[in-house]
C-alpha cells in the first residue's frame, strides 16, 4: 500500500485523537463518583431496611400499648362499679360485703400489674420512636450525600461527553483527509492491537511495541519509497517515518 508521507503523518494525528477518545471513555467509566454512589446506595438500602424495621416495631408497640391501656381501663371501670356498690350500702350481707371487698382489692392489684405492663410498653415504644427518628436522620444524611455525588458525577460526565464530542468531530475531519484504504487498514490494526494501529518510528524504535528495530529491518525501511506504507515486523502496526526516525 502507498500513501503520501503527509497522509501518513496525518494518520498519527488520527491515532492521537483515538487515544484521547479511549482515555475519555476510560475516565467516564471509572469516575470515582461511580464507586462512591454504589457504596452510598448500598448504605442507603441498609439504613432504610433498619428504618422500616424500627417503624414496624413502633407500630406494633403502639397497638400493644393501646390494648394494654384498654385492659387497665376495663379493670378500673369494674373496680369503680364495685366501689360504688360498696359505698351505696346496697350490699348488706357480711359474706357478700367480704367478697366484694376481696374483689376490689384483687382488681386494685390487677390494675397495678397492668399499669406496670403499660409503662414497660411505653418505654419500648419510646425507644422505638427514638430509633425511628435517628434512622430517619441517617436516611436523610445519606440521601444528601447521594444527591451531592450524583450532581458531581453528572457534571463530570457532561464535561467528558462535551470533550469527547469535540474530539470525535476533529477525528472525523482529520481522518477524512487521509486515504480511505489507509484509514481502513489503520482501523483494522487498531482493533487488533489494543487501540494502537499506527506508531512513529522514533530513534529506530517502534513507539507501538517499544522495541528497537534490527539493522536488517532498518535497511529495508531506508530503501522503501517515501510513499510506501511500512509495518513494524514485531507488532505489525503501521510505522510512520519522521525526521526523528534515526534512519
Amino acid at each position: 500500500m502507498n500513501a503520501e508521507p503527509a497522509d501518513q503523518i496525518r494518520l498519527l494525528d488520527v491515532q492521537a485523537l483515538d487515544l484521547r477518545l479511549t482515555q475519555l471513555a476510560h475516565r467516564r467509566k471509572n469516575l470515582p463518583e461511580h464507586a462512591e454512589l454504589e457504596s452510598l446506595n448500598a448504605d442507603l438500602a441498609q439504613v432504610r431496611d433498619l428504618l422500616v424495621a424500627a417503624q414496624t416495631e413502633e407500630s406494633d408497640t403502639a397497638r400493644e400499648q393501646t390494648k394494654a391501656e384498654q385492659d387497665v381501663d376495663q379493670v378500673r371501670k369494674r373496680a369503680a362499679r364495685d366501689q360504688e356498690r360498696l359505698d351505696s350500702g346496697a350490699v348488706t350481707s357480711p359474706k357478700d360485703l367480704e367478697s366484694l371487698q376481696r374483689e376490689i382489692a384483687s382488681l386494685a392489684r390487677r390494675q397495678g400489674d397492668l399499669e406496670e405492663v403499660v409503662l414497660e410498653i411505653m418505654e419500648r415504644r419510646e425507644a422505638a420512636q427514638q430509633r425511628v427518628a435517628e434512622l430517619t436522620r441517617r436516611v436523610e444524611s445519606v440521601q444528601a450525600k447521594i444527591d451531592d455525588a450524583t450532581a458531581r458525577r453528572d457534571a463530570a460526565l457532561e464535561e467528558i461527553d462535551t470533550e469527547a464530542a469535540t474530539v470525535a468531530r476533529e477525528r472525523e475531519i482529520v481522518a477524512g483527509a487521509v486515504p480511505a484504504d489507509l484509514v481502513k487498514l489503520y482501523d483494522k490494526l487498531r482493533e487488533q492491537q489494543g487501540g494502537v494501529g499506527a506508531a512513529r518510528l522514533y530513534q529506530r524504535r517502534c513507539e507501538g511495541c517499544r522495541l528497537e528495530l534490527n539493522i536488517t529491518e532498518l535497511n529495508e525501511i531506508r530503501q522503501a519509497p517515501a510513499d510506501s506504507v511500512v509495518r513494524c515486523e514485531n507488532c505489525r502496526r503501521i510505522l510512520v517515518r519522521t525526521p526523528e526516525s534515526g534512519l
